[in-house]
């Protein structure tokens, strides 16, 4: 039976800057469950959201009808070796997707560097890693279940619904609610990561051939200094040398998390501190290398919270429009405690995917929260725009229908399909209004 609960208490997203009060809370366990709701919210003229973990900075799930929850909606994997893939359910968090692929020797080709999101949700926004050949998520998705406005579930792929399914990889929830995901998988492999410190001006002048020699290449550029952190994985023979448990908890916990948790605290009481306290940032983090299965190297955790504005650009742009974010910073005396990220995505095929159509360059600048955000995000999001940026679609950003249908070639295509599948605009809200239109 699907568990219910009216007068909901208020929803919270994980960085706390968004709350909806929905009618009521409903957390299905299977497809019919879900169909069910869907349909008696659309019967009653009540909007519907599903959610995930709240890891969208957005209001891309707020609603004040029907919140459709994930927690029951999780497991079982379903591994089809000949084909290379699996099934899960939308529900289901990274973590618990990655532990159970790996207990039966398989792993995803890339993936983001957190674990606390649901499969549904990461793939809806467009969650992405790193990768000179390997995509986002939903780039690795071959099969969906998709309950639509009027119940219905749909079982899309590239020769079922191959429109609904073209559109619905990334798919904002504006098309329906994802039940499960088959995600293409191959035997878990090894990866070498190798992270080291490296000025500001080596990192920009020799970007391209740092991605092109590296299966997956990242890099943190701190504000206020010429260091950056670079990391490089690339698969290995092995053998396994994993980050050892002490010194894994020294860089992971007490330095990345406890000890610039604590800076970034003191530089929002005090900003006058924050040059200061990036300088010594930009120096704590020493060069290291180890070799794991891929989620232990792509992921890591992150506990201390903060609010992000994230644009995919033409990756030729890229470091011109990184260049420009730093003089910015200082010319208008910014006080910037959180390193800015930069990392690439190769182009697909996937209609409002953040990589649609060409090779790409993303840049994410980060404020810690409860710091003010928005002259920082404001000025950042000028010069990304002048570049023909797309906003990810789970970041804060102010773009409009009018601004996305224009970087977004196939648009109309999926304005179509969700004409198609929910006229009435069932699961409709604000920021659907916003960034699709009416």
């Amino acid at each position: 039976m699907t568990a219910t609960t009216r007068a909901s208490r208020p929803w919270r997203n994980w960085a706390g800057n968004v709350t909806a009060h929905p009618v009521r809370t409903v957390a299905p366990a299977t497809a019919e469950e879900l169909s069910a709701a869907i349909a008696r919210a659309a019967g009653e003229g009540l909007k519907v959201k599903a959610t995930g973990s709240g890891h969208s900075f957005t209001t891309v799930a707020a609603t004040d009808g029907v919140l459709i929850r994930p927690d029951r909606l999780t497991g079982p994997l379903a591994v089809d070796r000949a084909a290379g893939t699996v099934t899960v359910r939308a529900g289901t968090t990274l973590r618990e997707l990655n532990r159970a692929l790996s207990a039966h020797g398989l792993s995803l080709a890339n993936m983001g560097d957190i674990m606390e999101q649901t499969v549904s949700g990461a793939v809806s926004t467009g969650t992405h890693g790193t990768g000179r050949d390997s995509g986002a998520i939903a780039a690795q998705i071959r099969g969906l279940e998709l309950v639509t406005a009027d119940g219905s579930v749909l079982t899309c792929s590239a020769r079922e619904n191959p429109e609904v399914f073209a559109a619905a990889r990334v798919g904002l929830g504006a098309l329906g609610v994802i039940a499960a995901v088959t995600f293409a998988v191959e035997p878990e492999f090894l990866l070498t990561a190798r992270e080291e410190p490296m000025a500001f001006g080596r990192v920009t002048e020799d970007f391209d051939a740092l991605v092109a020699e590296n299966e997956h290449f990242e890099f943190f550029w701190f504000p206020h200094t010429d260091s950056c952190v670079t990391k490089r994985n690339n698969r290995s023979a092995g053998p396994a040398a994993p980050i050892g448990r002490v010194s894994g908890w020294v860089t992971d916990e007490l330095v990345s998390n406890g000890v610039f948790g604590a800076a970034c605290a003191l530089g929002r009481a005090v900003p006058a501190t924050v040059p200061g306290l990036a300088r010594l940032s930009g120096r704590a983090l020493s060069a290291r290398r180890y070799t794991d299965i891929p989620y232990k190297v792509f992921t890591s955790p992150r506990r201390v919270r903060f609010l992000e504005m994230e644009y995919a650009l033409p990756r030729e742009a890229a470091m011109t429009a990184l260049r420009e974010l730093r003089a910015m910073i200082e010319r208008r005396g910014l006080r910037i405690g959180f390193p800015v990220e930069v990392r690439t995505a190769p182009a697909d095929d996937i209609p409002l995917s953040t990589a649609s159509g060409r090779d790409t360059a993303y840049i994410a600048v980060h404020m810690y929260r409860g710091t003010p955000h928005r002259p920082y995000f404001t000025a950042a999001e000028q010069i990304m725009t002048a570049h023909g940026g797309r906003p990810h679609w789970g970041k804060l950003h102010s773009r409009d229908a009018a601004y996305l249908a224009g970087v977004y070639p196939r648009f109309g295509e999926f304005a179509a399909v969700r004409d198609r599948l929910d006229p009435h605009r069932v699961f409709g809200n604000d920021y659907l209004r916003r960034v699709l239109g009416e």
